[in-house]
């Protein structure tokens, strides 16, 4: 008895990948910038009106927290009570012009809420801030190293070991003035 594949067609990326997004609670705009793809090459797969490359399948999978085969396959899986995330599964948003590395910690279905992330600065390196939504607070906690945290005109030094709790709708910087890389856990909490 021969058997005969009866769907040769390419899985239905589109309709997963909303899924997805959706169940995350993100907008186009949100994944788009979690990914590093265009809103509008987002919105040409979601709608089947165009197929991802590999590195863009790759990407969206990154930044949805899925292996890659979840995002291909049109089975509903059973969630998992652990979901480990693997370290080259987590997103990066590289700022090595500035001299940082901020990797997204937090899963996406919160974010807009709340986020945390590690951030790394190189000797000199900073990550510079415009005023988020009103009632936006950041609490930092230095891992390694030591920062200097410029909120307004205020600054202060924080060193390895101490947490600095400050509002995040002014304009702020976080800074490495030290001859040594720095680390430390950002959490961001919005109202």
């Amino acid at each position: 008895m021969t058997k005969t594949l009866t769907n040769n067609a390419p899985p239905e990326v589109g309709a997963t990948l909303q899924r997805l997004r959706l169940a995350r609670g993100l907008t186009l705009e949100d994944l788009s910038r979690i990914a590093g793809v265009s809103k509008s090459m987002l919105s040409q797969i979601e709608r089947e009106k165009a197929n991802p490359t590999i590195a863009i399948t790759w990407r969206l999978a990154n930044a949805l927290g899925v292996e890659i085969g979840e995002l291909l396959s049109s089975e509903v899986r059973a969630v998992d009570l652990i979901r480990v995330v693997d370290a080259h599964e987590t997103p990066t948003l590289p700022g090595a012009h500035a001299g940082y590395s901020l990797r997204i910690l937090g899963p996406m279905d919160l974010a807009g809420k709340y986020e945390w992330y590690e951030l790394t600065l190189a000797p000199g390196g900073e990550l510079k801030s415009q005023a988020h939504d009103p009632g936006t607070s950041e609490h930092l906690t230095v891992i390694t190293g030591a920062v200097e945290l410029e909120v307004g005109a205020e600054k202060k030094k924080i060193k390895h070991g101490g947490t600095a709790r400050y509002p995040a709708d002014h304009d702020h910087v976080i800074r490495n003035a030290g001859k040594t890389e720095a680390k430390a856990l950002l959490v961001v909490v919005q109202r």
